[in-house]
């Protein structure tokens, strides 16, 4: 579970999630664009994209998840983002 978000849209982040299968428990790393945060408080969720080969996938996770270990900010836009809500990535890739 994250405390605060330290990100914006627009941010390429890495989170990292638990994954339990049958009795182990490993982490998986998601690396993409953060195309949207919403909600507040205990509601607030964000949203990750990235593409793979031709193909691109997207996750949305809760903020307060048990199951999100941490989130690296791994790098911002060079360039500042004057939008809240990035769809108009989707239709790029």
């Amino acid at each position: 579970m994250i405390q605060t978000i330290n990100f914006a849209p627009g941010d390429i982040v890495r989170v990292h999630q638990k994954i339990t299968e049958a009795d182990k428990t490993r982490t998986q790393v998601f690396e993409g664009t953060v195309l949207a945060i919403k909600g507040r408080g205990e509601n607030k969720m964000f949203t990750v994209r990235k593409v793979v080969g031709d193909v691109a996938v997207e996750r949305i996770w809760p903020a307060n998840s048990p199951n999100i270990e941490k989130v690296d900010l791994k790098s911002h836009p060079k360039r500042r983002i004057r939008r809240a809500k990035l769809y108009y990535l989707r239709k790029t890739a």
